[in-house]
């Protein structure tokens, strides 16, 4: 009987201690890291990790990874205008020049970018060196691709790795040809 109240008593220590946790996180993620360094929150079913593909979340805090932002740059960012403004369909990649499957996708970009010159427009924005598009767009995940139709309208967002045959799909979707 005594060894099941301390296991009870441990599990609502370590309750208690993750509530905190999340707590004080909430209250920091308005401060930035160290320069050579950056906090990514990572969603409950999402882990941040750099040797795979997966999207790295960044919003809704269970755990933090520290991801090291020194290499160096790899995915030229595009100046970007706002939707609404868009007189062509447009593809908006929010991600990291950091991030494994973001750095897959720049490649591609860079293709689509050049392929769609006067037909679509492709920009990419790096939320962790510019996290204001982040939250403006509400992403929860690295890479997320937003696609806006002429009118600047939102018609499908897609979050994580996405083919150049995909997004060549929904250019096509758009009447993009």
């Amino acid at each position: 009987m005594g060894n099941r109240n301390l296991i009870n008593i441990i599990v609502v220590v370590g309750v208690v201690a993750i509530v905190i946790g999340v707590a004080w996180f909430k209250t920091q993620r308005g401060q930035s890291a160290a320069p050579e360094m950056q906090q990514v929150a990572a969603a409950p079913e999402q882990t941040a990790r750099a040797e795979d593909s997966q999207p790295i979340a960044v919003e809704a805090p269970a755990t933090v990874a520290v991801v090291p932002t020194t290499a160096p740059a790899t995915i030229q960012e595009v100046a970007t205008t706002q939707p609404a403004e868009a007189k062509l369909p447009r593809l908006v990649d929010l991600g990291a020049d950091k991030c494994i499957p973001c750095k897959k996708m720049a490649p591609i970009l860079k293709e689509l970018r050049a392929e769609y010159a006067g037909r679509a427009t492709v920009d990419f924005i790096d939320v962790w060196k510019n996290p204001a598009p982040g939250r403006e767009y509400g992403i929860r995940v690295i890479p997320t691709q937003i696609f806006f139709d002429r009118d600047g309208k939102e018609v499908w967002r897609h979050e994580g790795f996405l083919s150049k045959e995909a997004i060549i799909a929904k250019f096509k979707e758009l009447g993009v040809e």
